[in-house]
C-alpha cells in the first residue's frame, strides 16, 4: 500500500473529492483505509447502559472505509497530492552486515516522505 497510518491524504474521487485528512486505520487485506473526516456515515446503534450507569447509543456519525485507489498522499513540502515512488536503500546492520530497505519518495519533488 502506498499510504500508512498517520499519513496526510487527499481524496481524488467520490463524494468527498478534494478533502484532506489523516489516515486513522489501514486494512491492507481489503485495500481500504479510514480517513479522518472523510466518508462520514450515520449508524443507528442500540442504546445500552455501561457499567457506570451512563447510556450509550442512538444515532452516531462515524467514518467509514474508503478504497485506497481513491486517495493520494499529500506531499509534506508543497501540500499538494503526489504519486508515491520507492527507492532501495542499503542499511548497515548491528552485526556488520548490510540490508536492503525500501524508502517512499514523492514523485512531485523527489524527496523522501
Amino acid at each position: 500500500m502506498h499510504v500508512k497510518k498517520g499519513d496526510l491524504v487527499q481524496v481524488i474521487a467520490g463524494r468527498d473529492k478534494g478533502l484532506q485528512g489523516k489516515v486513522i486505520a489501514v486494512f491492507p487485506e481489503r485495500d481500504r483505509i479510514v480517513v479522518e473526516g472523510v466518508n462520514r456515515v450515520t449508524r443507528h446503534t442500540k442504546v445500552e447502559q455501561t457499567q457506570f450507569g451512563a447510556k450509550q447509543g442512538g444515532i452516531v456519525n462515524t467514518e467509514s472505509t474508503i478504497h485506497v485507489s481513491n486517495v493520494m498522499l499529500v506531499d509534506p513540502e508543497t501540500k499538494k497530492p503526489t504519486r508515491v515512488g520507492y527507492r532501495k536503500e542499503t542499511v548497515e546492520t548491528a552485526n556488520g552486515g548490510t540490508k536492503q530497505r525500501s524508502v517512499r519518495i514523492s514523485k512531485r519533488t523527489g524527496k523522501d516522505i
